[in-house]
């Protein structure tokens, strides 16, 4: 629960904390469109070069930002894999015949047993699976004995060069979309995106309704993952353990991890609403802010470049200019 970082703001004072919020959400949008548009290797590369020398620079520990990477683990690695085996294309690098054999699936066995062994009692989990999967591949390939069927692993080019580019778009829209939530309050979030919709009130949409929720959302996210975490450890020290159960037990435990969770829930929801309306809160009234936004030099220089970045990615996808 601890490495989904979310919905968390991490206090500090430089350039980012400054910009106005609603030039921080319209330049992580224009960032995602400039991710989602790119469609060369070497130009994700670089912008993945670029979000990390950002991050760098805005004062947020860099192993924070590791540390919420963690919860895409499996899904990086997911992906690495069928994008390997799936996608054929350009040179052959490697080739290797895998066997699935009665001596790779006793040895995948004890693997399984001595992984689960061993995740208890280390503090390198992400480190521990990464080797589990490689040596799931490895047994296959150097245990042909008892042989079941066999299938050819080929490496190609283009398999590696799809996949680190699918990673690094994933890591890109993770850390930037992280950032925000790192280094703007809920409060200002919540402004800012009202703000940012306000022209969708001409055709009536509920912009500020809208933008209190997402606020809200994203301000109980860590607050929610604390409590389950809190609910975990006290269940814990009762006796009930959630790695080593059978899938039955697992299913009512979970259970009993949920009901308290959506108890919670209900009751911080209703503390909540009590006070915001004991502060004069209501739905759809207009309303005054103390804190007034304005633009900076910094906003406009932001906005400027990935403007820039974006007509350039056009103008290098429509053919007008030739990619490197």
């Amino acid at each position: 629960m601890n490495n989904i970082t979310i919905g968390q703001y991490v206090p500090g004072d430089s350039w980012i904390y400054k910009m106005d919020p609603r030039i921080k959400i319209i330049a992580l949008v224009l960032a995602l469109v400039v991710t989602f548009t790119i469609s060369s290797f070497n130009h994700m590369a670089v912008l993945l070069v670029l979000t990390l020398m950002m991050i760098l620079t805005t004062g947020i520990p860099f192993l924070k930002m590791i540390k919420g990477m963690k919860a895409l683990l499996f899904l990086l690695t997911f992906t690495f894999v069928i994008q390997v085996f799936y996608v054929q294309s350009g040179n052959l690098l490697f080739e290797t015949d895998m066997h699935l054999s009665f001596s790779s699936i006793g040895a995948l066995v004890v693997l399984i047993v001595l992984y689960n062994i061993a995740k208890k009692r280390t503090k390198f989990k992400s480190t521990l699976f990464l080797a589990f999967v490689f040596m799931v591949f490895f047994l296959q390939a150097v245990l042909p004995y008892g042989k079941i069927f066999s299938y050819e692993f080929n490496l190609y080019e283009g398999g590696l060069y799809k996949t680190g580019f699918l990673l690094f778009r994933i890591l890109i829209v993770v850390m930037l979309s992280s950032l925000l939530t790192f280094t703007t309050m809920p409060t200002d979030l919540n402004n800012g995106l009202e703000s940012v919709l306000k022209p969708f009130k001409v055709v009536r949409f509920p912009v500020a309704e809208l933008s209190m929720m997402l606020s809200i959302t994203l301000r109980f996210i860590p607050t929610l993952l604390d409590e389950t975490t809190k609910i975990m450890k006290a269940q814990a020290s009762r006796g009930v353990e959630f790695s080593e159960s059978k899938l039955k037990d697992k299913i009512s435990q979970i259970i009993s991890l949920l009901i308290p969770i959506f108890v919670i829930s209900f009751k911080r929801a209703e503390d909540l609403a009590n006070a915001m309306e004991a502060r004069g809160y209501v739905i759809g009234a207009k309303r005054t802010k103390i804190d007034q936004m304005k633009l900076g030099l910094v906003d406009l220089v932001s906005v400027s470049i990935l403007v820039l970045l974006l007509t350039f990615n056009i103008l290098v996808n429509t053919g007008v200019i030739h990619a490197l």
